[in-house]
């Protein structure tokens, strides 16, 4: 199974920017669909983001669509978010993971995860003036 890295977070003003990323410390991760999820103080994880295994599809959630994108290092080994627009409720530690049973489509991203997926540590994302 390869070995995910988070790295990229921060303290950010309401309305800046930040890069996430997740690298594959092991391998490869281009053979399945890749997504974010965050979670912030007191909540659930959620998910946020997935991009397809081809990088032809991403899909975002309500919540950050317009202002997030993801995408696909062309080394096989690195995926970004490109985070835009930064509010509090952005606040969260952010997670990324690969999975067998992580689909995503243009409509849709589910998860189910399986014993031969992926998580990385997270990264915390702060937004606060």
């Amino acid at each position: 199974q390869v070995q995910l890295v988070e790295s990229g977070g921060g303290l950010v003003q309401p309305g800046g920017s930040l890069r996430l990323s997740c690298t594959a410390s092991s391998g490869t991760f281009d053979d399945y669909a890749v997504g974010w999820f965050r979670q912030a103080p007191g909540k659930a994880r959620e998910r946020v983001s997935c991009i397809s295994a081809s990088a032809a599809t991403t899909h975002y959630v309500d919540a950050v669509k317009g202002r997030f994108t993801m995408s696909r290092g062309s080394d096989k080994k690195t995926v970004y978010l490109e985070m835009t627009m930064l509010t509090p409720d952005d606040t969260a530690v952010y997670f990324c993971a690969t999975d067998p049973g992580l689909m995503c489509t243009a409509g849709n991203f589910q998860y189910s995860r399986t014993q031969f997926g992926s998580w990385g540590q997270g990264t915390q994302v702060l937004i606060s003036s």
